[in-house]
């Protein structure tokens, strides 16, 4: 089934200079010196589009005044379009802040056309902009429907009974010539394409027959799909100087959705993230201060990396306001296929475990959640160290502790911090009662390089049929009538 998605961003103008959901900004933006785009606030005072700036400055003195910005607006086109990949890798750019996405191959994987779009709006909310969504059978209806506000047409027959009521001022090649369409009543879509074909391609061009036949199914469309690029950088200006770090949350989350797009187009998972916060420049310029997150499980999804960030993000201290942001993905690695498991796993699965301690780290700091790692030492009091959940453990620590030749005693569950010396009684080593040796020795010698360990290892039972881990010390001079036995560990 081939759907199309058609979006229409019809305040991309002022978005750029003032957040949709700052009502109560008085902004205006012009072009030519005519009103092009207000806020709702500015819409109040009774501005509308087409108005000179004195007239807007006479109704609304307070308004602020903003040029319009081509190049700032293809940027905020370029930041929704990264966003949008994630959905779908056909993603073409539209006449007149219009994006169009082939969403055919997408329904089932979001659930249908109705929870998709959902998505979509919200993605859109997030990145800060306002749209009008449609649906339908082909690009050009989609994008039709987006710039006419006639919502979904999921069908062609649907598509056509409502393409024949739009008028004929929707399409571009069509705008020239609309005093003649007028005065011969062509004023729908449905009208013109009642009119003889050849007449209409005399008077008005062969563009204005293709767009209406790509509209209408008739002709093979042809679009220019939005490439992701190689590597993963994206900026965003900030509309005031931010001094506190909480307030930056929603420009990263910002962020983070066109990371989340980009890691899609690629098929990637990103396994450390930088953001930078820049401060201001000029004679008291500083270098940005840096905040990354680094993961133990690659992830393409957003919703853990804004909770990551969220955490850092409360314990961050600002030196300086920040006035713009900047995300980086230094390290990714390709995504990794799901489980392939019949049942879930009890507990949840190692990628919710990671997640978990992740959000840990960040809240408690790297510092104060540790992991046991082996350490490439005989000692056994050596052979363990907590170290931070985010470095990782080298697999061979744990096979260097012994030749795999070479067999070595049960090690025991409860290893205690600092060996007890025991008494000797009838030549037998005591701890409550006698202890009776079970097995061979075994025998460690290390740390040459500092304070020199020579040990026999031996597993010992008491009177309560308990097992207890014990090793004499060798003098090496005195003999063995010398030497001193020590608890070391308990066995479960």
């Amino acid at each position: 089934m081939r759907l199309w998605i058609g979006l229409h961003l019809p305040r991309l103008p002022l978005e750029i200079f003032c957040p949709r959901w700052s009502a109560d900004h008085c902004t205006v933006v012009l072009e030519q010196e005519r009103v092009v785009a207000m806020s709702d606030a500015a819409r109040e005072a009774g501005i509308d589009v087409g108005m000179r700036r004195g007239g807007a400055l006479m109704l609304a003195p307070q308004s602020q005044f903003q040029q319009r910005a081509p190049q700032l607006e293809l940027e905020a086109l370029h930041a929704v379009s990264m966003a949008l990949l994630q959905f779908t890798p056909q993603l073409a750019q539209a006449e007149e802040d219009t994006l169009l996405l082939d969403v055919g191959a997408s329904l089932r994987l979001f659930g249908g056309i109705r929870a998709l779009c959902r998505q979509v709006a919200a993605s859109l909310r997030t990145l800060g902009f306002t749209a009008v969504i449609s649906c339908a059978p082909t690009a050009r209806g989609a994008w039709l429907l987006a710039r006419s506000h006639a919502g979904r047409a999921l069908t062609m027959e649907a598509l056509v009974r409502r393409m024949d009521r739009l008028p004929s001022s929707l399409l571009p090649p069509a705008r020239p010539y609309l005093s003649w369409l007028e005065g011969i009543g062509c004023m729908t879509l449905g009208d013109m394409r009642r009119l003889p074909r050849p007449g209409l391609q005399r008077r008005c061009g062969r563009a204005l027959l293709d767009m209406l036949d790509d509209a209408h199914g008739e002709r093979a469309e042809m679009h220019r799909w939005i490439a992701a690029p190689a590597s993963f950088r994206a900026k965003l200006e900030l509309f005031d100087r931010v001094e506190n770090a909480e307030a930056l949350l929603f420009g990263a989350h910002r962020l983070l959705q066109q990371l989340t797009g980009w890691l899609s187009a690629h098929q990637l998972a990103v396994e450390r993230i930088h953001l930078l916060l820049e401060h201001e420049r000029g004679k008291v310029a500083r270098p940005p201060t840096l905040i990354e997150i680094v993961l133990a499980e690659p992830t393409w999804r957003d919703e853990h990396l804004v909770r990551l960030l969220k955490e850092r993000l409360a314990k961050q201290t600002l030196d300086a306001p920040v006035i713009g942001l900047c995300l980086e993905a230094p390290q990714v690695q390709p995504m990794a296929p799901p489980s392939d498991s019949l049942f879930p796993e009890s507990g949840g699965s190692k990628e919710d475990w990671q997640r978990l301690l992740e959000l840990l780290t960040a809240r408690l700091g790297p510092d104060n959640v540790l992991q046991a790692a082996p350490r490439a030492d005989y000692r056994p009091e050596q052979a363990n160290a907590w170290v931070s959940v985010q470095e990782k453990i080298r697999p061979d620590y744990a096979r260097a502790q012994l030749p795999p030749d070479m067999p070595s005693l049960p090690r025991p569950a409860w290893l205690l911090a600092k060996p007890i010396a025991l008494l000797m009684r009838d030549h037998r080593p005591y701890y409550g009662s006698p202890l009776k040796i079970v097995s061979t020795g075994e025998r460690i010698e290390a740390g040459w390089w500092g304070a020199m360990q020579t040990r026999d290892y031996f597993m010992a039972e008491g009177a309560d049929h308990a097992h207890y881990w014990l090793y004499r010390e060798r003098s090496g001079d005195d003999g063995e009538t010398s030497a001193r036995w020590y608890l070391h560990g308990l066995f479960g």
